[in-house]
């Protein structure tokens, strides 16, 4: 993965003396913010990085995945770093939405993911989306999002309730700063280990994060898993 090591940044704790925020929490590679502190209310510009259609690395299945832009956590090492700034790539209009909403209704296609930038901090894009496509297709189509927020954060008092009500309508949230000293190749769908897979609707019912039933994480990269079975054919011959 490659990594944008280019970028110099100052990280703050805004939160410091904060207990209780989740694996990871705080790090010098991000920024940690307060409750509350960033607003995606007024922080949205409604600009969209990227849109990509049938993926199969951005969760599970095949998916299409809209990348917003804007993200103030500025991890170290990020691999989308050129998209922190809110007013990156172009605005997100109803065109886009449509072809969202065609691409979600091949029978192929398991559902929509949320990436970025911060999709937490894009609520007055996000929101209107996601209710439309539970309104056009209830949950027969999934819908995952990155943040890198931790789940802790997101559940203390005086945070923005625009994340809860999109935390709402999701149904698998990757949580957590990508932490460049924490970083695992051999991990699903993250890249850093104090990032988890949190299944939303379970998580909200008990009041505490629990992990994605599916979860299922390599013990050894593939080329060597490979090389390994190949060795062993050989050897039989």
């Amino acid at each position: 993965m490659p990594q944008n090591s280019w970028k110099q940044v100052k990280h703050h704790d805004f939160a410091a003396g904060e207990p209780d925020r989740g694996p990871g929490v705080p790090s010098a590679l991000t920024n940690n913010p307060r409750a509350g502190q960033w607003d995606g209310r007024r922080m949205c510009r409604s600009m969209i990085a990227d849109y990509k259609r049938f993926l199969m690395t951005d969760g599970e299945g095949i998916r299409c995945s809209i990348y917003v832009s804007g993200c103030p956590f500025r991890c170290d090492g990020c691999y989308n770093s050129s998209i922190w700034d809110f007013q990156a790539g172009y605005e997100y209009n109803q065109r886009l939405e449509d072809q969202i909403m065609d691409d979600l209704s091949q029978s192929f296609v398991q559902g929509l993911t949320l990436l970025g930038g911060e999709p937490l901090l894009n609520t007055p894009v996000l929101i209107p989306l996601v209710r439309r496509i539970r309104e056009r297709f209830g949950d027969a189509k999934d819908i995952w999002c990155w943040t890198g927020y931790t789940w802790e954060e997101l559940m203390r008092p005086g945070e923005t309730p625009d994340k809860r009500e999109l935390l709402e309508l999701i149904d698998v949230l990757v949580d957590g700063r990508y932490l460049k000293d924490q970083h695992d190749s051999l991990l699903q769908f993250r890249g850093s280990r104090n990032q988890r897979i949190i299944d939303v609707r379970k998580s909200l019912e008990v009041e505490e994060p629990v992990i994605w039933g599916r979860l299922h994480d390599q013990e050894r990269f593939i080329p060597e898993m490979y090389g390994k079975d190949r060795d062993d054919a050989e050897g039989d011959k």
